[in-house]
């Protein structure tokens, strides 16, 4: 299904997977789109719809708000098969429901990102401020401001806005940037006068730029406006404040930068200073500071991707193949999970770099650049059943062991690796990659690849049963980033423990363990990671030990719940869930063979539980020839995060009940 986003951070509008404004039809179309937004995934009644909609509803209204879900669904799914359900705008009991996935409503993402940056060191939570406020069209829900059933979520929103823009001018603050503060506060001061927070960070960031009377005089103006409009004195903090200003306590002075800021602070602007007028120089040292900023992770690793296409776009534009070759292949980020962030992005940087490729001599002196293309074009298409990505990962594999070159090698191992699950039963062959990048990197002190072999080797191992040898992985990894400052990989790690609980039958603990690693993973700046994870690996969990059947499993799963990707195994559930056997069938023989990645198995084992209940023998049959090469693994552990218990016992009761 194709990626749609909505906007709701102004006027209400749908894009398509490209970007372009999808056609919503009239108001009631539009009215209709954003209740059900504003209904954050839940079931609104057809009656609740009614009477949103209208102030006297006629007896055709029901009809009329029918005809409205059917228009937006032609726009939103236009590629449904006639007569399937749909995925998106759902029929569900009395009503219907938007089910979006959390980062593709504008105003859902700012939420979010408000949210992680109260949490972040003050450089990461500015910048993540001022691209979560660059969303802001106009006022939320802008053309319904005057229907009640809009009023709470404006509000909502309107005043998250606002902190946000505090939250921003504190960021400045911390970082030392007092001056930079004061305009963004006087123009939020000037639409809202009655923020005593406002008024406090004004005073604050005038006194800290070496303003002290006009800090003060901004208090007697606070005071007065306060005191004018709403008849009400000042908060202790604002009176404390001035008392403060008054005594210059050195408490209001920002803290000093350590040595290493100061350092980090010089250096960038000499460099800034040195390469002006040198667009490839300034190009290629980008890719170097974003390739560093994305194992940061949160929004460090966010920021790296969204700008990573516009480096490489840059350098196209240049017209130079071989400048456009070092900006695609310099980004040899080490990647564990075998599902793209960002689909999309990794088709067009494909495309770049295929083209790039294309234009290159093939000759010796261009075997590092070919290299790194060809690795780059394996690590992007991961997840995809598309010949290329293999066919790309082998090749890389051969130039780099030719050159006898570290960095290439664990490089176009990386590549390998992501290739590496086109089918089930392949732990052992990543085992081997995982292994061979440990060994080599460590020798020639690549710590981050040294970090991705050892979690590679923590999935392998689980997958293969082996866990006291998957702990030593997990550990010397958990070792290596806390000394090297690489905080993404304690996001693995602790799922891997949860899987080692539910692996062992602690259902009760793993849960718990669960939803406290999905907490950890919010913010990672993972999406392809996170959406939809926490409740498959709870779905996974309940099957695990094979006492229970999808039929009664089915009563646990949420439909309102962040499925992501995995929603048309959800959905199959679903229809079990509410008797409808003939819908899930229908379902269940409509379902792609799962991606090619680490949840292969596990996805393999969702439908071979429901064909289990509906007595399904072709999916019976599909499910144990695609299972079968996984003989003697836990399915789903290869994946370092679920299990759904060993493969062979699935095996047995498949063959049992085709017997």
């Amino acid at each position: 299904m194709e990626r749609i986003t909505f906007g709701v951070l102004g006027p209400v509008v749908a894009w398509d997977a490209a970007g372009g404004v999808l056609g919503l039809k009239g108001p009631r179309h539009r009215a209709v789109l954003a209740r059900l937004i504003t209904a954050r995934r839940r079931v609104v009644p057809v009656a609740r719809l009614v009477e949103d909609l209208w102030d006297e509803p006629g007896p055709g209204a029901v009809g009329a708000v029918q005809t409205f879900v059917a228009a937006l669904r032609r726009v939103l799914e236009p590629d449904r098969p006639a007569r399937t359900p749909a995925r998106l705008l759902v029929t569900e009991g009395p009503g219907y429901a938007l089910r979006a996935a959390p980062d593709t409503v504008d105003a859902w993402r700012f939420e979010a990102a408000v949210g992680a940056a109260a949490q972040q060191p003050p450089a990461q939570a500015l910048e993540q401020l001022q691209t979560a406020l660059e969303a802001w069209r106009g006022p939320a829900y802008a053309e319904f401001a005057q229907e009640d059933w809009a009023r709470g979520e404006r509000s909502r929103l309107a005043e998250l806005r606002l902190r946000a823009v505090e939250q921003q001018a504190q960021a400045r603050l911390d970082l030392g940037l007092a001056a930079e503060a004061v305009p963004e506060l006087h123009a939020h001061l000037a639409d809202h006068p009655w923020r005593e927070e406002a008024w406090r960070l004004l005073a604050l960031a005038l006194y800290r730029s070496g303003r002290q009377a006009d800090a003060l005089a901004v208090l007697r103006r606070a005071r007065a406006m306060l005191a004018d409009e709403l008849g009400v004195d000042p908060g202790p903090e604002l009176r404390g404040l001035e008392t403060d200003i008054l005594a210059q306590d050195p408490r209001l002075d920002a803290e000093p930068l350590t040595a290493a800021e100061r350092l980090w602070t010089r250096t960038v602007a000499v460099y800034d200073r040195a390469v002006v007028g040198r667009t490839r120089s300034r190009l290629e040292s980008t890719v170097d500071l974003l390739r560093n900023l994305a194992v940061t992770g949160g929004s460090g690793l966010q920021a790296a991707q969204e700008t990573r296409l516009a480096a490489i776009t840059a350098a196209q534009e240049l017209g130079d193949p071989h400048l456009t070759a070092r900006v695609i292949g310099a980004y040899d980020v080490p990647a564990i999970w075998t599902r793209n962030d960002d689909p999309q992005q990794a088709r067009q940087i494909v495309a770049a770099a295929e083209r790039t490729l294309a234009t290159l001599p093939r000759d010796d002196s261009h075997e590092v650049a070919r290299c790194r293309l060809l690795a780059t074009i394996a690590l992007e298409m991961r997840g995809t059943r598309c010949a290329r990505g293999p066919q790309a990962a082998r090749e890389a594999e051969e130039i780099a062991r030719r050159l006898d070159d570290p960095t290439l090698l664990a490089f176009a191992l990386n590549g390998a690796f992501m290739q590496s699950c086109t089918r089930a039963g392949l732990a052992p062959r990543r085992d081997a990659i995982g292994a061979e990048l440990v060994t080599l990197s460590a020798r020639h002190g690549l710590v981050t690849f040294e970090v991705l072999g050892h979690l590679i080797q923590v999935q392998a191992h689980s997958a293969l049963g082996d866990f006291p040898a998957a702990d030593e992985h997990a550990a010397a990894a958990d070792r290596l980033a806390e000394r090297h400052e690489r905080p993404l990989t304690g996001v693995f790690t602790q799922w891997y423990r949860a899987l080692r609980l539910a692996a062992s039958g602690r259902t009760a603990q793993a849960e718990t363990a669960y939803r406290t690693a999905a907490a950890g993973l919010h913010g990672s700046g993972m999406p392809g990671v996170e959406h939809g994870l926490l409740p498959l690996a709870l779905l996974c969990l309940r099957l695990a030990d094979g006492s229970t059947s999808a039929r009664k499993v089915a009563e646990h799963v949420d439909p309102d719940a962040d499925w992501g990707p995995y929603r048309p195994w959800a959905e199959v559930f679903v229809a079990l869930r509410t008797g409808r056997h003939a819908d899930a069938q229908a379902m269940l023989r409509a379902l792609p063979e799962p991606p090619a990645d680490l949840l292969y198995e596990a996805l393999c084992c969702l439908e071979a539980a429901v064909a289990l209940v509906l007595g399904d023998r072709a999916a019976l049959e599909r499910a144990h020839t695609r299972l079968r090469p996984a003989a003697g693994e836990l399915a789903g552990a290869g994946s370092g995060l679920v299990t759904l218990g060993p493969v062979d016992r699935w095996l047995t009761v498949i063959i049992n009940a085709l017997a």
